[in-house]
């Protein structure tokens, strides 16, 4: 989306990194290759399966050239992306697709791997999680550079140029970001991506701003133009007038401030001015995300996803590369707890080799609890990975989507059965292990008193809980408007659960993006929330209004938005408190 502003362009994109970065850009050419396909004679097969895997080949040295680059230049905080490349490229889908488009459709190897690539890329639009959904990207990126090595096209570096300059791109590989310099890298700008692509998260990581998801961006700037980058909201200016320039310059001097001012309170404990403590813990996939919690605050890692080990991949992750996996962020994170969930998937985007059906309604199909229960010999291998990660330090774990009390006495039963067989095997782990419940479906909140009494903490996931208690996909655009956090059934639901939860005196955690939004902090101090997770970044922001709130004026705040009917007389009275009782917290 463009505006005008005087001679000024101004997009509208997706804000991927925090920051606010003023330069001038630096056009990059990542361009998808143009691929022509062609028919082949019969005795043309095997050179065009031999140049597939010389392409192939060439491909997996240049990545193991680059982790080697990477990890003396960075360390290895981020060679997860270049071994997720790495491990397309070893997909045996990837190559006996391509491989059999060239021997039965008779076409050269670029068609038959871009044919390869519309598979890849239909499986992963039919996932309804955006963050899975982004996997896609990696696969796309993988293709490209075998591609390039099949053309003989070698693609330019970014950082060839002196100066201090924004990349703008059409799309950018975290291989990209991890090798620029960030001396002279102050920002990244493109056409495609999400919030949680791999390049967005690295972006965060490495604290370089970004905005993607511009659609266009590239037509409509030239090497040296002016540009503004606000990755906060989403913005990007072309040749900004004097006026816009020294606002944002003003902005982006404010913005650096506080930063550092909230990252003062990083020591600080997370109590209100009554001596009420609350735990702020980060939500995590990658190891590469634990510097960011620990630099921000947090106090452990509250919602730890194990999807990104299974997702896109035609092999299932056995115990050991699982157990190393859990077991380096519970090093990294120590000594701080980690909380664990457990798969958290459906049919509908999971590791090919399972074979279920495909499903009309995959988000209230088999998916989460109900398929670590159908498929127990899985369960357990990703059971037996946690506990041994236990060994190394504080581990939590907990199950996602439970409906029912059969649904957890299940799964306790089968983590006993992995406990008991890594006894016999005279594996350590933690005996006294806590266990946890996901408190997403209405039917849990219902019965969150008879859930309580069969484990020692709940979670709240916000994102699903609000989903299927307005019955609103939360991925429709057509319904943004309707999927309100404030809606009264929403807050008398985490009332409820939190009630149950301190009645059967065990913790209750939110670690939706609920628990992130500073403006909802008075409600859930107020409802009795012992613990909140969330992104890194807002973790010192939440810490700063905690620290200005009394528990007891929180708690009057709670009763009283219960009383109202309307999520948006929710939302204006709380302004309306927020203004008058915390403002100077909110700056």
């Amino acid at each position: 989306m463009v505006s005008e502003k005087s001679n000024s362009k101004i997009f509208h994109g997706i804000g991927a990194s925090p920051g606010i970065v003023i330069g001038e850009a630096r056009v990059a050419d990542r361009s998808r290759v143009v691929v022509v396909e062609a028919s082949i004679a019969p005795e043309e097969i095997p050179a065009e399966v031999a140049r597939f895997h010389t392409a192939l080949r060439k491909a997996k040295e240049d990545l193991h050239a680059l982790k080697e680059q990477i990890a003396a230049t960075r360390g290895n905080e981020h060679l997860y992306v270049i071994d997720t490349h790495l491990m397309i490229l070893d997909d045996s889908m990837l190559t006996s697709e391509t491989i059999g488009f060239i021997e039965q459709e008779r076409i050269n190897a670029e068609g038959a791997l871009k044919r390869t690539l519309r598979k890849f890329k239909e499986f992963f639009e039919g996932i309804e999680d955006e963050y899975l959904r982004e996997r896609g990207s990696d696969v796309e990126t993988v293709v490209e550079r075998v591609l390039r090595n099949m053309l003989g096209k070698r693609q330019e570096l970014l950082t060839d140029r002196d100066g201090r300059f924004v990349i703008v791109a059409h799309d950018l590989s975290p291989a990209d970001i991890l090798q620029v310099d960030k001396d002279k890298v102050i920002g990244f700008v493109t056409d495609l991506g999400g919030k949680t692509s791999h390049t967005a998260i690295v972006s965060r990581s490495l604290e370089i701003p970004a905005v993607v998801g511009l659609e266009r961006i590239t037509s409509e700037v030239s090497d040296g133009d002016p540009i503004i980058v606000d990755g906060a909201k989403g913005l990007v200016i072309i040749d900004p007038d004097e006026e816009t320039f020294r606002d944002y310059l003003r902005q982006k001097q404010y913005f650096e401030y506080r930063e550092r001012e909230l990252l003062k309170l990083k020591d600080l404990p997370a109590e209100t001015v009554d001596g009420h403590r609350i735990l702020l813990k980060g939500n995590a996939e990658f190891v590469e995300e634990v510097p960011s919690i620990r630099k921000h605050g947090g106090e452990g890692i509250g919602l730890y996803r194990t999807e990104m080990l299974f997702i896109g991949r035609t092999t299932i992750p056995d115990e050991e590369e699982q157990y190393r996996a859990y077991a380096e962020v519970v090093r990294q994170m120590a000594p701080y707890p980690v909380t664990i969930r457990t798969l958290d998937v459906g049919g509908d985007k999971f590791v090919e080799n399972l074979n279920l059906d495909d499903e009309l309604n995959p988000a209230l199909g088999l998916r989460a609890i109900r398929l670590s229960l159908r498929c127990p010999e899985l369960f357990k291998t990703q059971l037996r990975a946690i506990l041994r990660a236990s060994a190394h330090g504080k581990v939590k774990v907990f199950f996602p989507m439970i409906s029912g009390v059969g649904e957890i006495r299940a799964a306790k039963a089968l983590l006993e059965e992995a406990k008991q067989e890594l006894r016999n095997a005279s594996v350590p782990f933690d005996e006294g292990i806590e266990i946890g419940i996901m408190i997403e479906t209405p039917s849990a909140v219902l019965i969150a008193d008879l859930l309580a009494r069969e484990v020692d903490f709940f979670s709240v996931g916000t994102n699903d809980l609000i989903q299927y208690s307005l019955a609103i996909d939360r991925t429709n655009e057509h319904l943004s408007e309707l999927y309100e956090p404030l809606h009264p059934a929403v807050l008398r639901s985490l009332k409820y659960v939190a009630e149950a939860a301190h009645a059967a005196g065990i913790p209750v955690c939110m670690c939706g993006e609920m628990a992130g939004e500073p403006n909802y902090l008075p409600i859930l101090l107020g409802l009795g929330f012992d613990e909140l997770s969330m992104n890194a970044v807002s973790i010192p922001k939440v810490k700063k209004i905690l620290r200005r709130c009394s528990r007891g004026d929180a708690a009057g705040l709670a009763a009283q938005v219960l009383s109202f009917p309307t999520a948006s007389e929710v939302e204006s009275y709380l302004q309306t408190q927020i203004t008058t009782r915390l403002s100077e917290s909110f700056d």
